[in-house]
Parts: C-alpha cells; sequence; structure tokens
C-alpha cells in the first residue's frame, strides 16, 4: 500500500497531460496563449502525440500568427524553436495515419512557416498526397494545389494530375469557392477547350455565391488575367460584385484588382472613381513605406495634381528605406504617371541602382524603359546595366528571356552589338517564335540606325542577322496550321520589320485559317487587321459573316474592335447593313453602362463609314454624358485623354455636317481653335513644290492659299477659287513668307465656303495625300481621309486629291508633266 502511494504522484506527472484524462491535450492546447506554451505541451508529450494532436498544434501555431499584424509576426521565431523542429520530426512518422484534411492542412501551414520544400517532413506529406490525390474531395484538393503552387510546381507532373482530376470530375463540382482556387493554381496548364468548359461552368455557379464573395471574384479574375481571356460575361459579373462591396474592400484587394484589369484591359470607370475615392480615404492610415508603395501604384496613375504632389513628398522622404521591389514598384508607376518630378527620379535610380544586382532580366527591362521614358541619364547606372544584361546573356538559353534581354540591351543610350550579343540571338533562332522574332528584328533594326561607327564591317553581320530573322518568321508561318496559336504569337506584333518583312504572310496565313475566326476570336483577328492598316476583303468578309451568325455569343464590349478595321480601312462588307445593324441592336441595351470611352471611339469609327444611329449618337451628346466622359478624361493618361478629346471633335463636325436632322450643336470651336494654334508648323518639301507651281498655274500668290483652315476645322492644302468658265479668282492683297504656313482663321464659320462667291464660281480643296491616307497594299482610300472629303464637298468645296504615288511616279518625273497633270486636274474634266 505504502508502494501504491509512493507511486501515485509520479504516475499523475506522467499521466496528466494524456488524452484519457478529463481534459485532454487538445484542450489544453486551446488553453495556450502564446507559442512558448505550445511548445512546452509538447516538449512534454511528445513521446504519446498522436496524428491528430501533431496536426492540431501545427494549426494552434499558426492561429497565434494569423492573429498578429505583420510587424508582430515571428515566423523565423517559431520555424527556427528546437520544440517546433521536434514537432516536424514526429509529424513524418505519423503521415501514413493522418486523414486527408489534416495531411494537406500541416502541408499547407509547414509552408507559411516557411520551411523548405526539400525537407524531410515536406517530401513526405507531398508523397503521401500523391497516393491519395484520386481520393481528395474539392476543398482538399484546392487546398493541396496552393501548396504545390507555393513551392512554384505549376509545371509539375503533380499538378497536371489534378488538372485531369478537376477535367474529369468537372460536372460533379458544385462548390465555386474550391474550384476558383484549382483554376487559378492550375492555369499554366489549361488547354482552350477546357478553358472554355471551366468558363460555362464558373457561369453556372456564379449564381450559387452571395454578393459578399470578393476573394472568389477575384480568383476568377486573376484566372482570366493568368490564361489572357478577357472573357466579358464573367468580367462584368465579377465587377458587380466588386462594385458592391468597395466599402469593405482593403489596398491589397482594390490594388490587385486594378492590375488585374489593367493586363486584361478591361475598363470599368465606375469601379476606378470609386476605387479613387477609397484610396483616397487610405492616404492617412498608410504610414510604413510597404503599404504606402502599395498606394502609390494604385492611386498614383489616378490621383489629381494635390494628391500626386503628396505622394512625390512623400515618397522622397521614404526613398531609403524601400526594397528593391518596392523602388521597382514606384518607377513603375511613376512612368505610368507620365512624372517630370526630377529630384525622386534621381532618388529613385539611385535607390534602384544599389539593388541592381537582385533584379531579374525582366525587371532590369522594365526599369531600362522607364528610367528612358522619363528622360534619366546616368553613365555610370546605364553601364552597370549594360554590364549585367551582358552577363545574364552568357548564361541564358530561354528565347523569351534571351529576347528579353537583347531588348533591354538595345534601349541602353550609345548601342552597340557586339558579336557576343549576335551569337545567343543565332542559336535561338530555331526556337522562336514570332513575337521573339520581332523582339530581334526591331533590336537590330536600332542598331542599324544607331551604330554609326565600324559601318561597313558592322552592318554586313547586321543585315544577315535580318535575313535569317525573315527566314525564320516566314518559317514560322508557313508552319501554322492553327489560328488561335498564330494569334497569341501575332497579338502583340508591331513595328517596321513586321510590317515591311512579314505583313504580306501573315495576312496569307490568316486567310487560309479564316475558317476557324469564330466569336472567340474575331474580335482579337479585327483588332490586329487595323493595326496593319492592310486592306484583306477575305478576311473583314469572313468577320462580318461570323458576327452577323454568331452575334448572341459576341459580348457587346467587343463590338467596337470588331468594326474599328471596317472604319480605318474604308471597307464595307457585302451585308453591310445587316452587319451594322446587328451590331447596334446588339449594343442598344447595354448603351448606359458602356465604358464613355468605347461609346466615343464606336460612334467615330461608325461615322466614318458614314453610319449614324440615332440612339447612340443622343446616348453620347447629352450633358450627363459628358460630364460623366469629363470625369473619366482626368483619370486617363495625357495621351489618351487627347485622342479621346479629339476623336470627340471629330464626331462631333461628322455629325453636324452630315446629320443635320439630329439638331446636335457644334461645340467644339474654342477646343479647335487652342489646338490649331498649337499646331501651326512649316510646308514640307512636297508642299512647297505643289504650292510654286500652283502660283505658276493660277496666277500668282494672290491666286492660291496654302494652309487653309475651313469652317468646322478641317485643314487643308491649298485652296482657291474658279469662276463658271474656270478661271482663277483672285483673293486680294496677301502675302506668304515661303515655307511657312500663312495666319490662320481665329474663328470658325460654320457656313458653307461657297457664301459669298460670284454666280458659278466654285472654291477649290487641293489636297496632296501621302501614304499615310491609303491601305498598306493598295491604293484604297482610309476611312479617315475619304470621310474628309466627304465633309468636303458638304462644306461646298470640290476636292482633288493628288496621291503620292502618282505624284512621285516616272510618269511624272519631269516639271512639265507635274505642271500637265495639275493642270489636267484643275482647268479638265478631272480624273
Amino acid at each position: 500500500m505504502h508502494r501504491l502511494r509512493a507511486l501515485f504522484p509520479f504516475s499523475w506527472r506522467i499521466f496528466q497531460f494524456r488524452p484519457s484524462n478529463c481534459e485532454t491535450f487538445i484542450n489544453q492546447m486551446n488553453k495556450c496563449t502564446d507559442e512558448e506554451q505550445v511548445f512546452d505541451l509538447i516538449e512534454r508529450n511528445k513521446a504519446t502525440l498522436s496524428e491528430k494532436q501533431v496536426g492540431y498544434a501545427f494549426n494552434i501555431l499558426w492561429q497565434f500568427q494569423k492573429q498578429k499584424t505583420s510587424l508582430l509576426k515571428n515566423v523565423e521565431y517559431v520555424k527556427d524553436h528546437p520544440q517546433f523542429l521536434s514537432l516536424c520530426n514526429l509529424t513524418r512518422n505519423k503521415v501514413g495515419l493522418m486523414n486527408d484534411d489534416t495531411l494537406v492542412n500541416v502541408l499547407y501551414i509547414t509552408q507559411q512557416f516557411a520551411v523548405e520544400a526539400h525537407d524531410p517532413l515536406v517530401e513526405a506529406l507531398i508523397t503521401e498526397a500523391w497516393r491519395r490525390l484520386e481520393r481528395f474531395d474539392i476543398n482538399v484538393l484546392s487546398k493541396f494545389s496552393c501548396c504545390l503552387a507555393d513551392h512554384r510546381l505549376h509545371f509539375s507532373p503533380l499538378m497536371g494530375k489534378i488538372v485531369d482530376i478537376v477535367n474529369r470530375n468537372l460536372e460533379t463540382i458544385q462548390d465555386l469557392r474550391s474550384l476558383s482556387v484549382l483554376m487559378v493554381n492550375t492555369s499554366s496548364l489549361i488547354s482552350q477547350h477546357f478553358r472554355e468548359r471551366l468558363m460555362n461552368k464558373t457561369e453556372l455557379l456564379f449564381d450559387t455565391i452571395d454578393s459578399s464573395q470578393v476573394n472568389i471574384s477575384r480568383r476568377i479574375v486573376q484566372f482570366l488575367h493568368n490564361v489572357k481571356y478577357t472573357y466579358y460575361p464573367l468580367l462584368e459579373r465579377c465587377n458587380k460584385i466588386f462594385l458592391s462591396n468597395m466599402n469593405h474592400l482593403d489596398l491589397d484587394s482594390i490594388s490587385k484588382i486594378l492590375g488585374l484589369y489593367q493586363g486584361l484591359q478591361f475598363h470599368s470607370f465606375e469601379f476606378v472613381i470609386k476605387a479613387k475615392k477609397r484610396l483616397i480615404e487610405m492616404i492617412p492610415l498608410c504610414d510604413h513605406p510597404a503599404s504606402f508603395v502599395k498606394l502609390f501604384v494604385a492611386l498614383g496613375p489616378i490621383a489629381g495634381p494635390e494628391e500626386k504632389k503628396q505622394f512625390y513628398s512623400t515618397i522622397l522622404l521614404m526613398s531609403e528605406e524601400l526594397t528593391s521591389q518596392q523602388a521597382l514598384a514606384v518607377v513603375e508607376a511613376m512612368e505610368e504617371m507620365e512624372s517630370r518630378n526630377s529630384r525622386l527620379i534621381k532618388k529613385i535610380a539611385s535607390v534602384l541602382h544599389k539593388h541592381l544586382d537582385d533584379y531579374k532580366p525582366i525587371e532590369l527591362l522594365k526599369i531600362i524603359r522607364a528610367l528612358i521614358f522619363l528622360h534619366f541619364q546616368s553613365k555610370e547606372l546605364f553601364v552597370k546595366l549594360r554590364k549585367l544584361l551582358l552577363g545574364y546573356l552568357k548564361i541564358s538559353v530561354m528565347p523569351r528571356e534571351i529576347s528579353i534581354l537583347v531588348c533591354a540591351v538595345s534601349m541602353l543610350p550609345s548601342p552597340h552589338l557586339d558579336e557576343a550579343v549576335m551569337s545567343r540571338i543565332e542559336a535561338v533562332l530555331p526556337q522562336c517564335d514570332l513575337n521573339d522574332l520581332n523582339i530581334f528584328a526591331t533590336c537590330v533594326l536600332r542598331w542599324i540606325q544607331c551604330d554609326h561607327m565600324n559601318l561597313d564591317s558592322i552592318t554586313g553581320k547586321q543585315l544577315k542577322l535580318l535575313q535569317k530573322l525573315d527566314h525564320y518568321g516566314r518559317q514560322r508561318l508557313q508552319k501554322s496550321n492553327n489560328l488561335d496559336r498564330l494569334w497569341e504569337e501575332i497579338k502583340s506584333v508591331k513595328g517596321d520589320w513586321f510590317a515591311e518583312s512579314l505583313l504580306e504572310e501573315t495576312v496569307a496565313t490568316l486567310q487560309h485559317l479564316m475558317d476557324e475566326i469564330n466569336y472567340t476570336n474575331v474580335a482579337g483577328i479585327a483588332s490586329f487587321i487595323s493595326r496593319t492598316n492592310y486592306l484583306s476583303t477575305l478576311l473583314l468578309d469572313r468577320i462580318a459573316s461570323v458576327v452577323i451568325q454568331q452575334i448572341e455569343k459576341i459580348h457587346p464590349f467587343s463590338i467596337s474592335a470588331i468594326i474599328h478595321p471596317f472604319s480605318t480601312l474604308n471597307y464595307d462588307p457585302p451585308q453591310r447593313n445587316e452587319f451594322f445593324g446587328i451590331c447596334i441592336q446588339h449594343l442598344n441595351s447595354y448603351l448606359s453602362i458602356l465604358d464613355p470611352l468605347m461609346l466615343v471611339f464606336l460612334s467615330f469609327s461608325l461615322a466614318t463609314l458614314e453610319y449614324f444611329p440615332e440612339d447612340l449618337l443622343k446616348a453620347i451628346f447629352n450633358i450627363k454624358f459628358l460630364s460623366k466622359l469629363d470625369s473619366q478624361l482626368e483619370l486617363l493618361p495625357s495621351s489618351l485623354n487627347l485622342k479621346v478629346q479629339f476623336h470627340l471633335m471629330e464626331l462631333n463636325r461628322a455629325v453636324c455636317l452630315e446629320c443635320p436632322e439630329f439638331q446636335i450643336p457644334w461645340f467644339h470651336d474654342r477646343y479647335c481653335q487652342q489646338q490649331f494654334n498649337k499646331d501651326i508648323g512649316s510646308m514640307n518639301g512636297a508642299h512647297q513644290q505643289v504650292y510654286k507651281m500652283l502660283t505658276e498655274l493660277l496666277g500668282g500668290i494672290n491666286c492660291v492659299k496654302a494652309s487653309v483652315l475651313t469652317p468646322y476645322y478641317h485643314m487643308i492644302d491649298f485652296e482657291f477659287v474658279l469662276d463658271k468658265r474656270r478661271k482663277p479668282l483672285p483673293y486680294g492683297n496677301h502675302s506668304i513668307i515661303f515655307g511657312q504656313l500663312p495666319e490662320m482663321h481665329q474663328k470658325s464659320n460654320t457656313q458653307k465656303v461657297g457664301s459669298g462667291l460670284p454666280p458659278g464660281a466654285e472654291r477649290i480643296a487641293l489636297e496632296f495625300l501621302d501614304s499615310r491616307a491609303f491601305c498598306k497594299n493598295i491604293p484604297h482610300l482610309k476611312g479617315k481621309t475619304a470621310m474628309k472629303k466627304r465633309q468636303l464637298e458638304i462644306l461646298g468645296y470640290q476636292v482633288i486629291q493628288i496621291p503620292h504615288f502618282e505624284w512621285n511616279s516616272m510618269a511624272l518625273s519631269t516639271k512639265d508633266a507635274q505642271m500637265d497633270y495639275l493642270r489636267e486636274y484643275i482647268f479638265g474634266e478631272g480624273k
């Protein structure tokens, strides 16, 4: 008995924390107030812990971290604690006994504590998860995919297996939260067909979530961004959820959404306006570099002058505390803001210089682009950048990375193409797609243009390299047998090399594959044609046919891009009225929610084609819309702002002249006076030559005016008046200093120009048309030039257009031939 009493205290000490006691080990952990108490429990019970208890211990440790602010988190301390290491060792031996949820949860928590991927516990957890993959439910599978993504295993066979499982079980999945997680994490391995199935499933499940599910919506937008697919139906629905929850969105969420929208080229004016207001409210709360930089990047490009000034002052004070990534984010935002704050530019450049060794090739390219745009100059910084880029170039083997490096090197001041760079380009040419080839060609052309030293020896090698680029480009096009893959390669291609060397072959390939044009790619193909200025009636007819047949599947936001090439190239498809009519009908229900910019651009495109839908025009020319547009213009970069304003003026002019029955007033007098007062320049050589000949033909400088501003502010090259017998009429006393434009009218007279002329007299507008007025491949007038001729005729002019290819032809190689040509146009029957 005494022996039993003597053993009792010892037994109590051994068993007091065992689960069999009235207070279990798990309940004890729930009472812990910090990590040290948890570790103390682990140390005293590690010999008896079960798989459930070790899993719970990980969970409790992670809960403590989640409750702390970022400044108070002590992840490193926990990870390096001896008892945490003991817990990991204990857990490794119990992996096979864990249930699925505990297994994946422990893996997830080890990652939050930055346990390395090669740690034995992590390897054991992933291996065991792979064995069980087929039996995981959707929630566990989605969490496991997050773990793989955190370990950068996006392209691993294991992630591929997850894609296969989701693909096979997609019809039975009913949880959009878990599906959205899987979509983001597996997006690198998604085929186009599977992408379409995912979009359809997501739309079906969207109605099952409530309007507060911001994270689900954000993941859907993230997936669309990852797969580079601007799918408007889902973007609209996600945008509505963001708008309804704006007051609850934090800085991270707003900045993330703005970045995703920019990448997808999805414009939501309402979201930007509300986001701006919300971000301004956050300014006093962001007093730490990390949060302030995030605010600067998100709000800076849409901020007003006073806010920008405040931003610049604060960033300047924080500059020494910025990390390498924060400095990069700041300089990119300054580029977008078109900053001219030289003091801040210099300071951020010095921070970037300090961190240059930490940047990846793509980041170095971003730095160079931003600094050159901001007009920053530093020989020391650019020398170091060149050294770093060439160092990366020597060891890089990936075509995309090499194209990034070559592009960055070519943008540096005093570019020089050395043998090492040329050899790296040549080594990867067979593996390059059209986009990479175009980048290389653009760089080589830049070097040829800038390299004035060693012209004979260097240029010969550069020209041979260009020939190789041409060869591989044509070879790539000849092998193209899938329209969507081709579109991925050419959608961002632009520049002189492509336009001169490969455009014709590209259009021929598109024509060969045009049966594959459908509602999913029609807007993209149309936008590409717009950029090329190449008139392919086959492609445009196919686009019109697809739109007419599949209009219900095409989102209204795509209509502007689809119509644009018809407008730019001045082409009416055979089913003109049906095509335009069905497009406008499809848009009508969206007029109140379409982005103001889109409405202006769309209406102007239609106006160039003499198509003036009354409902669309009345949606634009009203006080409410114009006020909304003014608000949006304040948020735009200066170049886009000017483009929108100019198109609105041109649209206003077109409606006033061509649709007077709509009674829309002309309200651009002051704007035009400001613009044209800034644009006064001098006549070029061809115009000077034509002017001299016209003065000879018409009887002196009193009979012809150069660079005349018409009513409604069309600028015409030359104006003169012929009486009813086709004899020139003098204007009166005026003189022109040769080579300079005359003083222009300061007020616009909206009356027709024929008023005040003698009976039977005609006012002639003579226009010299350079290559910009015509399509690239045939002498067909482009839309804006044709519209100008139409409107000048409405104003009362007889319009004579002289194409550059006729004026510069061999037939007109002498002055006498040119004089005869002008004489026939002016006094004869014309051509």
